[in-house]
């Protein structure tokens, strides 16, 4: 039993410490945080209208686009890492796989850039 224990400790302790860090981070601005509320920092910032307007109303698709394009490239980057990680048991196969799969990825992201899908005006 005490050999069980010693194999879990260091993730108890990750664990622990985690939860000590979260906590840390959830409390912190409310201790240190500059509390001088006026109407621009009340104002809707995150998607360029007002929250409690008629849920029926316009919404520009450009919202849409950017989230879209950051989940597809955000999840292609997430390959790096297990690539990254057996990139020495899979040798000059496993090299070209990944150039092949990250041309792929610049050429789609050259071409959302010629489209003008990047373009905020």
């Amino acid at each position: 039993m005490d050999v069980v224990l010693q194999e879990y400790l260091p993730v108890i302790i990750f664990m622990g410490l985690c939860v000590v860090i979260g906590i840390a981070l959830v409390v912190a601005p409310f201790i240190v945080a500059y509390r001088a509320p006026d109407a621009e920092k009340l104002s809707a910032y995150e998607c360029g209208f007002n929250a409690f307007d008629d849920s029926r109303m316009k919404f520009d698709v450009r919202f849409y686009l950017v989230a879209i394009l950051f989940i597809i490239f955000d999840l292609e980057v997430a390959f790096l890492f297990p690539w990254a990680v057996s990139f020495g048991n899979l040798g000059w196969y496993g090299l070209i796989s990944m150039l092949v799969f990250l041309g792929v990825l610049t050429i789609g992201f050259i071409y959302e850039w010629k489209k003008g899908a990047l373009e905020w005006d």
